[in-house]
């Protein structure tokens, strides 16, 4: 079979998976989107609107993050690029049930053609997370001084942010630990990839080292090396940190924009808490997007801090549904137009 041939295979292989992904999440989201439909007729449609431009911010502002992050390492984006870059992520962490690990392989696999590392994509990658999820704590505490000037400050809603806060900050200094010393993040890959071998090993007894551990060690040597770069001075991250917080904050004012949209004020603080836990639980997630678990939490910390089911609801379910509509259709576009620029 001659060379081009194979690939064409492959990218109608890749093609068609991309297609059932997203006809799952479609599927996934059917009775969020028929009940939506049903709700928007009692909505501000032109605040709805405002969710375009928003999202638009939410991803130039993740770009920009990228595009700091990249420079930082020695390469430099333009960032247009990095605005498709994060729609293509986004569009690939939505349809694809990996608990986010699909933004790791498709970004590596993204940049081959730019002759960057899979180490230095991985810690990209990495960074965006850390990055977010520092500013989570920054809103987090943003978020309960909101609460309580509101008097909404009660001991269930404080004891989730606290615990929220303790967890992420608990994650990033362990992850930080981890890659900070060779030894170390080679010691560990190893192990988490020794785990890995012998899980897939049980349902295929012919393959007893499906990922090879000499790769893996070299990407994430590679990774630690590249870390080194950012923590000979973490001054540089000031820029891309700041980039997170609005992108998370561009978030918050589209939750806030649909309670407008509906009719009523929502304490800011409620939504940051709300937003902050059910993105965390929702990168957790194995399903698309979330799905289930993601509108599930975000309700219920509404619940708990005082804004009634049956009004969190409705609109949790729409901010979900049009910020996906929205978001997806284009990532899905540039997602693509990448795949096939790949094959030229």
């Amino acid at each position: 079979m001659s060379k081009s041939k194979k690939r064409f295979n492959w990218k109608s292989l890749l093609t068609l998976l991309t297609f059932l992904a997203l006809a799952g999440t479609v599927y996934a989201l059917r009775a969020q989107i028929g009940e939506t439909v049903r709700n928007l007729k009692d909505a501000n449609l032109w605040l709805i609107l405002l969710l375009v431009p928003i999202a638009a911010t939410n991803h130039f502002m993740q770009a920009k993050m990228y595009q700091r992050v990249f420079r930082i390492l020695g390469t430099r984006f333009r960032t247009k690029s990095m605005f498709r870059l994060s729609l293509e992520l986004n569009f690939v962490n939505n349809v694809f049930p990996s608990a986010g690990v699909s933004g790791f392989s498709y970004l590596s696999l993204r940049m081959k053609d730019e002759n960057i590392s899979g180490g230095k994509t991985t810690l990209v990658q990495l960074m965006r997370f850390i990055l977010l999820f520092v500013s989570f704590q920054v809103l987090l505490g943003i978020g309960l001084i909101f609460l309580a000037l509101g008097g909404d400050a009660n001991d269930f809603v404080i004891l989730i942010a606290g615990s929220l806060a303790t967890m992420l900050f608990i994650g990033t200094t362990f992850v930080s630990y981890i890659i900070g010393s060779e030894k170390r993040i080679s010691s560990f890959m190893t192990f988490l990839t020794q785990v890995v071998n012998k899980v897939i090993h049980f349902v295929r007894p012919k393959h007893p080292e499906t990922i090879k551990i000499d790769n893996v060690q070299r990407v994430f040597i590679d990774l630690h090396k590249n870390y080194m770069k950012i923590r000979s001075d973490f001054g540089q991250l000031k820029a891309p940190l700041l980039y997170a917080l609005f992108a998370n904050f561009a978030e918050v004012t589209a939750i806030f924009v649909v309670f407008a949209a509906f009719g009523t004020y929502v304490n800011p603080g409620a939504i940051i808490v709300a937003y902050a836990v059910a993105n965390f639980a929702g990168i957790l997630s194995v399903l698309p997007g979330g799905v289930g678990i993601y509108e599930a939490l975000m309700t219920g910390v509404f619940t708990a801090a005082g804004v009634p089911a049956a009004l969190s609801l409705p609109v949790v379910l729409a901010y979900r549904v049009v910020n996906i509509s929205i978001q997806l259709p284009t990532g899905y576009y540039f997602y693509q137009k990448n795949l096939h620029s790949q094959e030229k």
